[in-house]
């Protein structure tokens, strides 16, 4: 089981550029699967995910964030995504999830403490099976950032988000647009994650 699974791990990186193509339904839900499989909290299983593939429902969803994202300020020692976010919002035309064809969103209750953890647990899982099907994935925390904006919850809630429930992660899912059509697969080097054996 463990031949070549370190290399594969390393060959996981973000795709932020999408050809427009839908992912076919067997290999989303292999993907899906993926994350459902993760692990969780007590086995507690309580992640909720929610599949944007409605190109509609993806360029209302980028409006709203961008309207939200323009109206906050940067501040000092804000973290630097959310501040790229932010700014980025504010010259116009920001889609938070780089135009992929998919954008899944997992969502947990609000009064579980293990929800971030959970979610974190999930969409690795999904990254990951992505790379192994030669599809391009990234991480997405625009919607997390906005887990409380009541306007961004209300219209999730009528896309299916659960009473109680916030969104703690999401993965933008999608065929790289890259020459060959491959995720770019060239290991990043490590320049922090330490490590201190006891």
């Amino acid at each position: 089981m463990k031949e070549g699974m370190l290399e594969f791990i390393k060959s996981r990186r973000s795709t932020r550029k999408y050809k427009p193509d839908q992912v076919p339904d067997e290999m989303l839900n292999e993907v899906i699967e993926a994350g459902r499989y993760a692990p969780s909290g007590g086995n507690n299983q309580t992640a909720h995910f929610l599949v944007f593939r409605d190109p509609e429902v993806l360029k209302t969803l980028a409006e709203m964030a961008e309207e939200e994202f323009a109206g906050m300020e940067v501040t000092e020692g804000m973290y630097k995504s959310l501040a790229n976010s932010i700014q980025r919002a504010k010259l116009g035309g920001y889609v938070f999830h780089y135009n992929a064809p998919v954008l899944i969103a997992v969502a947990n209750r609000a009064d579980y403490s293990n929800n971030i953890a959970d979610t974190s647990c999930c969409l690795e899982n999904m990254m990951l099976m992505a790379n192994a099907l030669d599809l391009g994935s990234c991480w997405i925390n625009q919607l997390k950032w906005l887990n409380e904006n009541e306007r961004i919850t209300a219209y999730l809630r009528k896309l299916g988000l659960q009473e109680g429930e916030r969104i703690y992660g999401a993965v933008s899912i999608g065929w790289p647009d890259t020459a060959d059509g491959l995720p770019v697969r060239e290991p990043l080097k490590r320049t922090g994650n330490e490590v201190t054996y006891i």
